[in-house]
């Protein structure tokens, strides 16, 4: 534990013993505003490119006062608003993507050529000047794997092309590859993260995030819908959890064309979330199902279990999830 203890205080040292300025793409969104005030207090400059598409000027609402905090409306796949950020700055977190379930099948085609295009040319701006760049993908990417804990080097499956779900999934799959190739052939420096049900404080159930969703309807006395027959399994992770291991993860050079799995490894079904929330709340509200073909359509489908290995990230930074998911719903409600 000790060893663990003045590893981490030798990479946070090491990384702000001189303010840097870090630019964070898709910063008013949820993880974006939880990144940003660790950022900042610890004297860095912080720039956020986004586009509003998913993020919320309410989110930077905190940081609008900060001299060293400077926002940009603009987006990735602009080079006139991504280039002149880009050369100003000494690392970069890629936190821009279409996120949300609901999002991604509504706006398949806005979702796939936002998150590859976009990182496309965040990368090949970065390469100019060799910025360091962590990348945050998504578990989506395992595809209908059964094979659980999932491991960075673990085989995928994916589905139907008829299904909008997938094209999300393959984009963020590219969007790694495009990455490995960049570190592999140009040393760019880049670290990917895989984030798995990344909740917590001030998350928005608009893009159809569970948890917010389950919480509102139970604080308003409305059924808490579950979507399938709810006994499908997800793990999830803290954000302040998370936020603390990207800040970790980027400043380690040994993680530079490396793929890490982050978020929480304690299983749930989504029938147990709804109870849980249904309890912590006092909710009087009705659990009921809900078909998916109701909620996104005919083709929709569901992974059954999103359980991920974190041993690597025990390995490189000593990472280990903190909240239980009872601390996690009480944070959220206070």
């Amino acid at each position: 534990m000790l060893y663990f203890l003045n590893c981490h205080y030798t990479i946070l040292r090491s990384l702000f013993m001189h303010s840097k300025r870090i630019l964070i793409t898709g910063g008013a969104g949820f993880i974006g505003s939880h990144l940003i005030p660790k950022l900042l207090k610890n004297k860095n400059t912080v720039f956020v490119l986004d586009d509003l598409s998913t993020g919320s000027l309410a989110n930077l609402e905190p940081f609008r006062k900060n001299p060293k905090f400077i926002f940009k409306k603009g987006s990735v796949l602009n080079r006139k608003d991504l280039r002149p950020l880009v050369a100003k700055v000494d690392y970069i977190y890629h936190l821009a993507a279409s996120v949300g379930v609901k999002y991604v099948v509504e706006k398949p085609l806005y979702s796939m050529v936002n998150n590859t295009e976009g990182t496309a040319m965040v990368l090949k701006l970065a390469c100019e000047k060799k910025v360091p760049v962590l990348i945050t993908s998504t578990s989506e990417v395992y595809g209908k794997l059964d094979a659980t804990p999932f491991k960075e080097t673990s085989d995928r499956m994916y589905g139907s092309a008829y299904n909008e779900r997938w094209g999300y999934a393959l984009s963020k799959a590219v969007d790694e590859f495009v990455a490995l190739a960049y570190w592999r052939e140009k040393k760019l420096p880049v670290v990917i993260v895989r984030l798995f049900n990344t909740v917590g404080p001030g998350q928005s159930e608009k893009f159809g995030m569970v948890i917010p969703r389950l919480i509102k309807q139970a604080m308003s006395g409305e059924p808490m819908t579950v979507y399938g027959d709810g006994k499908q399994v997800r793990c999830f992770g803290h954000v302040d959890d998370v936020t603390d291991a990207l800040i970790k993860l980027l400043s380690l050079k040994k993680v530079y064309g490396e793929i890490v799995n982050l978020g929480s490894n304690r299983p749930t079904t989504i029938n147990m979330l709804a109870k849980t929330i249904k309890k912590i709340t006092g909710s009087s509200s009705k659990i009921v199902h809900i078909p998916y073909e109701k909620v996104y359509s005919k083709t929709f489908e569901d992974m059954r279990k999103r359980i991920p290995d974190l041993t690597k990230a025990w390995n490189l930074i000593g990472y280990k999830p903190r909240y239980t998911l009872e601390q996690i719903m009480r944070s959220i409600l206070e």
